[in-house]
């Protein structure tokens, strides 16, 4: 994990890798909590045998809200930044699923920091490129650019 010292710290990391978390499996109980949670119950995430026969993949698959939900966790391992009273997820400006996620796969985030603005109250808008890899895959299973916003 990256540990920054402060906010100004920041400034001198735009335009750079921060890092990569750790990988996660996304397993089939992961999967299925996940549908539970947000009424997704769409065969192709929870219908393990109808999946084996009928999916190109030959499992069932994340959800892509699942795989994006994911980010603060895998965000949390790259980056600590010390001497911040808060931090605020404002959102995402563009967000891609690029791939499916097969059940029983591992995934990580990749990090960049792309840009840094003042924001009301001494706080900082940070924009951050977020990669989710899938192991052993060429294509990754999402692109985002997010959007938090952090106060000293």
């Amino acid at each position: 994990m990256r540990e920054i010292e402060n906010i100004a710290d920041l400034y001198g990391l735009v335009g750079q890798e921060i890092g990569v978390s750790e990988w996660v499996l996304i397993d089939q109980e992961r999967v299925d909590k996940f549908a539970e949670a947000t009424g997704d119950h769409q065969w192709i995430h929870v219908d393990v045998e109808r999946a084996r026969k009928e999916m190109p993949t030959g499992s069932t698959i994340a959800h892509g809200y699942l795989t994006l939900s994911l980010l603060p966790m895998l965000t949390s391992q790259i980056m600590q930044i010390r001497n911040v009273s808060s931090r605020i997820n404002y959102g995402c400006n563009r967000v891609r699923f690029t791939s499916m996620v097969k059940t029983g796969s591992r995934v990580r985030a990749r990090q960049v920091l792309k840009a840094l603005e003042p924001y009301k109250n001494n706080g900082v808008q940070v924009v951050n490129e977020v990669t989710i890899e899938i192991e052993g895959e060429d294509r990754p299973a999402c692109k985002a650019e997010t959007i938090s916003i952090i106060y000293p």
